[in-house]
């Protein structure tokens, strides 16, 4: 069964609709990369050259170092879908990740975003 059509899509397409989302209200690209740093486990060169290479979601998240282990800690609703209901484990991830990027933009902390 083919995946949904977002794990072929370049994250380097969306990554910059991450970052104003959070600029749009008030916050930094460097917390947007901070948040996918935690996350992912990325440093920031290696995200930054997943970046210009154009991966696309499923090798961005395949080639992540090591997902945070507090990631399952993520929860709540994105786009109308509870993020920790997700069956798919890479749609999770990608939920979860822009869980993370909401919780940026409305002020959440960074403590407390990064589950600390």
């Amino acid at each position: 069964m083919p995946g949904h059509r977002i794990f072929a899509m370049p994250f380097a397409a969306v990554y910059p609709m991450y970052v104003g989302k959070a600029t749009r209200k008030g916050r930094t690209k460097q917390e947007v990369d901070e948040i996918l740093r935690w996350l992912t486990g990325y440093d920031q060169a290696a995200l930054e050259d997943r970046i210009e290479r154009k991966i696309d979601f499923e090798t961005f998240f395949a080639e992540a170092p090591a997902m945070h282990p507090n990631s399952s800690l993520i929860t709540g609703v994105v786009c109308g879908v509870r993020v920790e209901e997700v069956e798919d484990p890479l749609m999770r991830r990608i939920r979860q990740l822009d869980k993370l990027v909401d919780e940026l933009a409305k002020g959440k902390a960074m403590k407390k975003i990064l589950r600390e």
